[in-house]
């Protein structure tokens, strides 16, 4: 599957970039200024409709990568509020089962995987590229969970649970498992809005996330 994916990476074939609602959409659309190469659509939230919604679009169009973009949570010290993360794994958090011994992936139940793997290539041309526009940028797993993450204890249980875990956000597996289901390689890009934790709207700054995305797309096409 790896050789498939690293042969279907090709110059002339088109990028697919989807994300969870309008307002993400707009922000990469400005980002990318018209630039006919990408096609951006909307995922919906949660991981069920976003790989749905994938797997539909990625059968009308041949594509050579494809993108989960949106904002997202990032955990505190891990990633600030505006900066980027882009993702090393993409890590479904809640896909397994809880114990009497504690929480089991769906890789310890034997039952799939809950993680997928991103091209190094790919991670270091997009990480490099953000970061020399002077936007802080971090390469480092990023989970998809089916509720966010609203106490201090489950942000550190998922601390635990994946170490080096630095955002969250809704839609990155399912897109990124349809995308590995036809071949294709994924990469999930988020803009900070807020802090993993405590669920406090008065301190998060999704304006100033979708904007750092926007800026985030305008380098975006000049790499890719």
């Amino acid at each position: 599957m790896q050789d498939d994916v690293k042969n279907s990476t090709k110059p002339d074939k088109r990028i697919l970039i989807m994300t969870a609602v309008e307002a993400e959409r707009e922000a990469v659309l400005r980002g990318l200024q018209a630039d006919n190469r990408f096609d951006v659509k909307l995922a919906g939230v949660g991981p069920a409709a976003a790989g749905a919604n994938t797997a539909f679009a990625l059968q009308n169009e041949h594509y050579g990568l494809v993108i989960s973009a949106g904002i997202g949570g990032g955990f505190i010290g891990q990633a600030d509020i505006g900066s980027i993360v882009i993702s090393s794994e993409i890590i479904a958090a809640d896909l397994g089962a809880e114990t009497p011994d504690g929480y089991l992936s769906v890789d310890e139940l034997g039952f799939g995987s809950s993680r997928i793997s991103v091209d190094p290539e790919i991670i270091n041309k997009v990480t490099a590229a953000l970061s020399d526009a002077h936007l802080p940028t971090i390469a480092r797993p990023i989970l998809t969970v089916t509720t966010v993450t609203g106490s201090q204890e489950t942000a550190l249980e998922l601390s635990k649970r994946v170490p080096g875990a630095t955002a969250e956000a809704m839609e990155g597996y399912g897109v990124a498992i349809a995308a590995q289901i036809q071949g294709i390689p994924a990469i999930e890009i988020r803009a900070i809005s807020n802090a993993v934790g405590p669920r406090d709207r008065s301190a998060w700054r999704i304006g100033e996330a979708l904007q750092a995305l926007e800026q985030a797309c305008s380098i975006l096409k000049e790499v890719l």
